[in-house]
């Protein structure tokens, strides 16, 4: 039997999507005196050196730094209340919900959620102001001694497996106990992908672009207009133009009637219409009149 396929997902990468800054330099290097230079030449090493995978990399060497300072993830996730976000971040998430669920798409119990999906560290993630927005974050995590100071890596989320946090989110299991790899049934799976909106900044999201584009979702490749430089843009346009990995770009500007606002509630309005047409339907087509005198 199938169940009620009646939410929607938003799903965001963080660093240069959410925030113009990475959030270790936004709040981790100048809270322990890292230079940034010396930090990124130490994990630049251990990848080209030595091979190793540039996600541990990044764990370990932030280990190295914190270890003198008995770092807690609770001390990290303090830190990530002075997390700062591109404009319009903290309040897009009520004002897209106002502006796309009307009176019809509540009365079918049609609703939004929203999720993060980053290769950044999931404790500071879980301390920023905007952490009760998401229904579920998913970030790299550092595991405690006894003493509960972190001491190794816990769990890594590089480019290409952050897909399988998209499909958790599609088959509804979003607590690590629960199998991704178990069969689900397309029409057993809560969010279908054709419900769902991935927002990244560009090459390290292109595994998901790519999972979206083949499954009937949609994505938005977002940039950095303040960049002088026009790296930011670059990245999204070649996305775009040249490897067609996306329809859609846009400036980071979640301001209400922003260009990527319009993009975003046109989408989650365009979705909230086709279910509640799908529901409408099911419900019509599941009706016998009652004879008439």
């Amino acid at each position: 039997m199938a169940i009620a396929q009646n939410t929607i997902a938003l799903v965001f990468d963080y660093d240069q999507t959410l925030s113009p800054s990475y959030m270790q330099d936004d709040v981790v290097f100048p809270e322990f005196g890292i230079n940034p230079e010396s930090f990124w030449k130490k994990c630049n090493a251990l990848v080209q050196d030595q091979q190793w995978d540039g996600e541990l990399a990044y764990m370990q060497c932030l280990l190295d730094y914190l270890e003198m300072d008995q770092v807690s993830n609770a001390r990290l996730t303090e830190l990530g209340s002075n997390l700062s976000y591109f404009p319009g971040v903290p309040e897009m998430f009520d004002g897209i919900r106002d502006a796309c669920l009307t009176d019809d798409h509540h009365a079918q119990d049609i609703r939004l959620e929203y999720y993060i999906v980053s290769s950044g560290l999931k404790a500071l993630l879980e301390g920023s102001s905007i952490r009760n927005q998401f229904r579920a974050i998913y970030g790299c995590e550092f595991g405690e001694d006894k003493q509960g100071h972190i001491r190794f890596s816990k769990r890594t989320i590089s480019h290409t497996t952050k897909t399988q946090y998209l499909f958790r989110i599609n088959k509804g299991l979003l607590d690590y106990s629960e199998d991704v790899n178990d069969h689900l049934a397309p029409e057993l799976r809560p969010i279908p992908f054709e419900n769902m909106v991935y927002v990244g900044d560009g090459p390290t999201d292109v595994p998901c672009f790519t999972v979206m584009r083949k499954n009937g979702g949609n994505a938005i490749a977002v940039y950095n207009p303040e960049d002088p430089s026009r790296r930011s843009f670059r990245k999204c346009y070649q996305l775009c133009a040249k490897a067609d990995r996306v329809k859609h770009i846009a400036p980071a500007d979640y301001r209400q009637g922003s260009h990527l606002r319009l993009l975003l509630e046109q989408m989650v309005s365009e979705i909230a219409d086709n279910i509640l047409l799908r529901r409408t339907n099911e419900i019509q087509g599941g009706t016998v009149s009652a004879p008439h005198f």
